[in-house]
């Protein structure tokens, strides 16, 4: 962790509730579960207990990382949709602001990452024992200083983004694990979850939740 712990206040945004799924814009800067310690018990789950006090996690997205998130309100929703992230069914969409001009225009990255045990909970690419990871890029629009991209990760690894976006030479910028030398020059990490697809638990229907990038 950066610094100490000061989330962010105020009411969650609430995309979306129904009777097996609750979705939400996560705020950057706040824990999506409690970290180790009192002074993390703050957390998006814990504040979404208050109004919905049946809410199940699924999935996670770093502290710094703002944007779309689904929890489940039932005990099948929550395996159904765990099953559709397992088997890459859904498809996440995020937006990302890096260093550099990114070219070409579009591109893949697969690349295996591990745990970096000495400076965890950083992560590190690992051709030997890292486990595969694979991420999609397409460039909105780029100068020579800094790159506007989408970013969609077809596994789930944690930080891949952050990692992927590293290893090309283009860190996300204010990323205070990978890019801490332009922490200073912006009031967070630019790296939002734009969009989720999934498919609803009850019924399959196929559901897309959209959140502007507040950058």
């Amino acid at each position: 962790m950066s610094a100490e712990y000061t989330p962010p206040q105020g009411e969650i945004p609430i995309l979306h509730a129904d009777h097996e799924i609750l979705v939400v814009d996560k705020p950057a800067g706040l824990l999506s579960v409690p970290g180790k310690g009192p002074e993390l018990a703050d957390c998006l789950i814990e504040r979404l207990k208050q109004a919905f006090p049946q809410v199940l996690l699924v999935h996670r997205l770093d502290r710094d990382t703002s944007g779309v998130m689904v929890f489940a309100l039932t005990p099948h929703a929550q395996r159904h949709i765990g099953l559709q992230f397992e088997h890459r069914r859904t498809k996440k969409t995020y937006l990302a602001r890096v260093a550099g001009k990114l070219e070409p225009k579009t591109g893949h990255i697969d690349l295996p990452l591990i745990v970096d045990w000495p400076n965890r909970p950083k992560q590190m690419v690992c051709h030997e024992t890292g486990k595969p990871a694979q991420t999609d890029w397409r460039v909105i629009k780029s100068s020579d200083e800094e790159s506007r991209v989408h970013l969609m990760p077809l596994t789930g690894r944690s930080h891949q983004l952050r990692v992927h976006m590293l290893a090309q030479g283009h860190p996300i910028l204010g990323d205070p694990f990978y890019a801490p030398e332009t922490e200073a020059n912006y009031p967070r990490m630019m790296l939002h979850a734009e969009e989720l697809r999934l498919r609803h638990p009850d019924g399959g229907l196929g559901l897309k939740f959209r959140a502007p990038a507040p950058f």
